[in-house]
């Protein structure tokens, strides 16, 4: 049987209550009037009978004519949950149980009533009756475990619900939200496409839309994501990356899949998706794996699966590309990310320092609630998960939540709220929803991004590069995206309080570098970049923008060590090149004094590629002082860009 790829919205109940036929073999009527019992035993004989329409008329009618018993309430009850309509027999359960004394024979009816309640939201009666349970069940019944933990969620509920974090989330505007369901939304970095599931009628199959940011702000229509991707196997669950151009989704029952539902990868060229292939063995498991979120560059993937070794039923696992683009072998996230129960629906944010997820295995508002956790910077490990409190999580199943790269627009979806005194569908329609984001829930680093696209600067056509970022503080690789070949687009995420090198490499062309440091917390406002990539040919130079001094100091800075190590790799991948390290200055100071300067800090760069086992013959460096300014020394901002290293080709 397929197994959808969302996560269940509806609060399943444990099977705590009586069955009606139990419950009609056990329950006595506590009243010797002849009327009466005489409808009692008529209900009895209907519901025997399964005949639990007519069992309820005839119950209704013994309850208006003897309000003051509660044992055809309690009946009612267990007949109309037997049929599935809940809220009847949430109703049904409270009112019967009102009027009856606290009794071990009704332990299991006081169980099946806090189970009730907790999934109407109604936590003061769910409380009630939970403690009833405890008192008068044997201690080893099976569900005491479950009572006392829903008292825990009662409790939470009430006081997360006194104190609200943020405004309820609101239905997105059409023409969002015009199927019958609608689910896991993700955005580009850039916000400018939405990505969700959509299940335009009940019967249709889970497909992939996207939705294209217009110019005033608002989303427009949605559309089919791709007929490459789309088929008539279930496509859902979407994860995209931050610049739009990888693609995870689960689909299920495909041939050749691994499991029941399987990862597949798409790549975007141009305005072309590629064939999916699916993850393989090492992200995928004969059991069922779906629900992906990918990281800002698209090389790291979390996900859920209900492979085996897990500690409960679904848990969250990681992969990561390696140097030669393979997936490595899923790990689980393990404790405390996971639990012992469902642990669902990953989305990391843009940053990747804060991950969401959905759980019922820890204390919250009593079914699946969205909690946050970080990534610790010292050994990265995840700190304890938080619960986002209400009105994010409520009473009902959450299913999935992200937030953009700002930190400032949340999306989540939920069912379509009941109408009181209307009978309930079995499946409402799903919709998604849009908030403010709360200074309690955002991701623990805000992101910007840089984008543009990626030219020859001799021919001026677009070309395909590596574009790769640095923490210039930790010399980590923290992204490595590629330019669209057909474009030359990309895009990068940049996190608040950090300061980075960004290089664009490709093939037969000298490197491109840039700095950004944003460890100060300025401006920090999204960036258009184009970039022009000079060939390696002789005469042609590049500004290293990367290599640090003190003032009037030409000792290297150790930030210096990831330009330096990118100089090193550049002359071991072009053997036969020959370079000048050109030192620059501004014109403060003495023209003598500059002279020294400059040709010391180019004599440091060039003993650091000596170091590095480069040929001093393929070397040479200069000091130009400030003879050579790229611009007028008329600013700050100005004379620091002329004081400058360059790498010229020979």
């Amino acid at each position: 049987m397929r197994r959808s790829l969302i996560v269940p919205i509806v609060v399943l109940l444990t099977a705590g209550g009586l069955r009606p036929s139990s419950a009609v073999a056990q329950a006595r009527l506590s009243t010797t009037n002849t009327k009466a019992r005489n409808l009692w035993d008529k209900a009895q004989g209907q519901a025997k009978a399964r005949d639990f329409d007519k069992a309820i008329e005839t119950l209704n009618q013994l309850s208006q004519k003897f309000p003051s018993l509660g044992e055809p309430y309690v009946l009612k009850g267990s007949l109309l949950k037997a049929m599935g309509e809940n809220q009847q027999a949430f109703e049904a359960y409270r009112d019967g149980l009102s009027k009856l004394p606290v009794d071990a024979s009704r332990s299991n009816d006081y169980f099946t009533l806090g189970e009730l309640a907790i999934s109407f939201g109604d936590y003061t009666t769910a409380a009630s009756g939970y403690k009833n349970y405890l008192k008068t069940a044997a201690k080893s019944q099976r569900n005491a475990p479950r009572a006392q933990r829903q008292l825990l969620n009662c409790e939470f509920a009430q006081k997360a619900m006194a104190a609200p974090t943020g405004m309820q989330p609101e239905r997105l505007a059409a023409p969002l939200n015009t199927f019958r369901f609608q689910y896991f939304p993700a955005l580009t970095a850039d916000s400018r496409f939405l990505l969700f599931t959509g299940r335009p009628t009940s019967e249709s199959g889970e497909d992939l839309f996207v939705s294209r940011q217009n110019k005033d702000g608002s989303m427009g229509e949605p559309t089919s994501i791709s007929p490459a991707i789309n088929t008539p196997y279930n496509e859902g669950a979407g994860a995209i990356s931050g610049d739009g151009k990888t693609l995870v989704f689960a689909s299920c029952d495909r041939p050749n899949s691994v499991g029941n539902c399987d990862l597949y990868i798409s790549r975007r060229t141009g305005n072309a998706w590629s064939k999916p292939l699916n993850l393989g063995r090492n992200v995928n498991s004969p059991e069922w794996d779906s629900q992906p979120t990918l990281s800002a560059d698209g090389r790291t993937l979390y996900f859920t699966s209900t492979r085996r070794g897990g500690q409960g039923q679904e848990d969250i696992y990681v992969t990561t590309l390696d140097e030669h683009n393979n997936w490595t072998p899923a790990r689980n996230l393990g404790a405390p990310v996971n639990t012992a129960g469902k642990d669902m629906a990953p989305f990391i944010h843009a940053s990747g320092t804060t991950l969401y997820y959905v759980t019922d295995g820890l204390v919250g508002m009593g079914g699946l609630d969205v909690y946050r956790c970080e990534q610790q910077l010292t050994d990265g490990k995840w700190s304890p998960p938080q619960n986002l409190g209400y009105p994010l999580n409520t009473f009902e199943n959450e299913a999935s939540l992200f937030i953009s790269s700002d930190n400032r627009r949340g999306f989540c979806s939920r069912s379509r709220a009941a109408v009181p005194g209307v009978k309930q569908e079995r499946d409402r329609p799903v919709e998604l929803f849009g908030f403010e984001v709360p200074q309690q829930v955002r991701a623990r680093e805000t992101s910007t991004y840089t984008q543009g696209r990626v030219f020859d600067a001799f021919t001026k056509k677009p070309i395909a590069a590596d574009v790769q970022l640095y923490d210039l503080n930790t010399n980590e690789l923290v992204q490595y995206v590629g330019s669209d070949a057909e474009n030359g687009e990309y895009t990068v995420v940049l996190n608040e309080g950090r300061q980075y090198a960004m290089y664009a490499a490709a093939d037969k062309y000298l490197m491109k570098s840039l700095s950004f440091d944003y460890s100060d917390k300025r401006a920090f406002d999204p960036l258009t970049l184009d970039l022009y990539l000079e060939p390696v040919r002789a005469g042609r130079s590049i500004v290293l923008n990367n290599l640090f001094f003190d003032v009037n100091q030409y000792e290297l800075k150790p930030k210096s060590r990831t330009e330096l190590n990118r100089l090193v790799s550049f002359m071991k991948q072009y053997p036969e090149v020959q370079v000048e390290v050109s030192g620059h200055t501004d014109d403060v100071g003495s023209d003598d004094d500059n002279q020294v300067l400059s040709q010391n800090r180019a004599k440091s760069v060039y003993a650091y590629l000596v170091s590095q086992g480069v040929s001093a013959q393929r070397l040479r460096y200069r000091g130009y002082g400030e003879s050579k300014p790229l611009m007028p020394n008329d600013s700050e901002a100005r004379r620091q860009q002329n004081r400058r290293i360059e790498l010229r080709i020979l």
